[in-house]
């Protein structure tokens, strides 16, 4: 047997998924899709109401209560509840190809030392336009390694490392660290033929600040697996150093300015501080013009690019600090 599981916040998207499966699971008995169970797991507030499941998916569908602690603990309320012996990961968002369970069931059989099996995102982008930031960000899903977008694990390979990290709190780093510890207890992990869409959502402009909070998760692995956590668990460079300089420089400078508005003007002092807003703005402009250069340039799209490149660079520091501090009992190396 194969489970799907899918942890839902209800978002208007998961319709289309559901659509999408019952036209694939929903066909006359002895077609072959009996082996497949459907378990949605629910992570929204108690009080939301019912999710609505396609008549066609109801013979094949369970509908398990999450407890609202992120898509981590949601997935594994749905793989510990999963008959199958394969289990595979969809996000609400993605939309499956036409023959998505005929070429699911081809990437599975594989070697039994095979533990897990990736399956191919696309992420339409605009055609008339260079994509925006958020846009972009999305986009990145289609390089993934290991994401949970359609992720397909063996139920043992899943039971052997304990299955996700409940530490992480959010759709972030959490399925490229299961995928390390399930590679690590000698599985493998191998890229399929299948394909799912993942259409880019709509977003408030100020959505990159909202996910600076990642930066928190990051210091969590950074915590357990060391100084090379991203070459370990195969993630790319990120901007953290340069984030945390340019911060540093413009609380340099505040504090120049700020102790020079006190009446002490040391000369000393006003270099430094004017150096230290100098590097600010450099560091700043930098970064605002990587964002920009790739994107649609609109005026719109420009000002709010020049917005949170002055915030970004703080908060994510914010976050980064923050991490580090609650993640200061976990020992150092504790990869579970």
């Amino acid at each position: 047997m194969i489970s799907l599981v899918v942890p839902t916040l209800g978002r208007p998207s998961l319709v289309a998924l559901l659509d999408a499966l019952a036209g694939q699971l929903g066909g006359p008995a002895g077609d072959g899709t009996a082996d497949v169970e459907l378990l949605l797991v629910d992570d929204r507030r108690r009080d939301a109401g019912e999710l609505a499941v396609p008549g066609a998916l109801t013979a094949y569908t369970k509908v398990l209560t999450g407890r609202g602690a992120g898509p981590a603990a949601a997935r594994n309320l749905g793989w510990r509840a999963a008959r199958g012996e394969w289990v595979v990961f969809l996000d609400d968002d993605v939309v499956p190809a036409p023959d998505w369970l005929v070429r699911l069931r081809a990437d599975l059989a594989v070697a039994g030392r095979v533990g897990g099996v990736q399956g191919v995102v696309d992420v339409p982008l605009p055609a008339h336009r260079r994509p925006t930031d958020w846009e972009r960000g999305t986009a990145g899903l289609a390089e993934s390694r290991w994401i949970t977008a359609d992720m397909a694990y063996r139920r043992a390979a899943l039971a052997a490392v304990g299955g996700f990290d409940e530490r992480f709190p959010r759709a972030y780093r959490e399925d490229a660290e299961l995928a390390h510890r399930v590679r690590r207890a000698g599985w493998e992990l191998v890229r399929g033929s299948r394909r799912v869409t993942h259409p880019v959502r709509p977003e408030s402009r100020w959505v990159s600040l909202r996910t600076q909070r990642g930066n928190a998760d990051d210091a969590l692995l950074r915590r357990r697996y060391g100084p090379r956590w991203r070459t370990e668990l195969d993630l790319p460079p990120g901007r953290r150093p340069r984030h945390a300089a340019v911060t540093a420089a413009a609380a340099v400078a505040l504090a120049a300015a700020a102790t020079r508005a006190a009446g002490r003007r040391p000369r000393a002092l006003g270099v430094v501080g004017g150096l230290a807003a100098l590097g600010w703005a450099a560091g700043t402009a930098e970064f605002a013009r990587a964002r920009i250069a790739p994107g649609p340039r609109t005026p719109d799209e420009v000002v709010t690019m020049l917005a949170t490149s002055v915030l970004i660079p703080p908060l994510a520091t914010v976050h980064w600090v923050r991490g580090w501090w609650r993640a200061r009992a976990v020992a150092a190396g504790d990869g579970r």
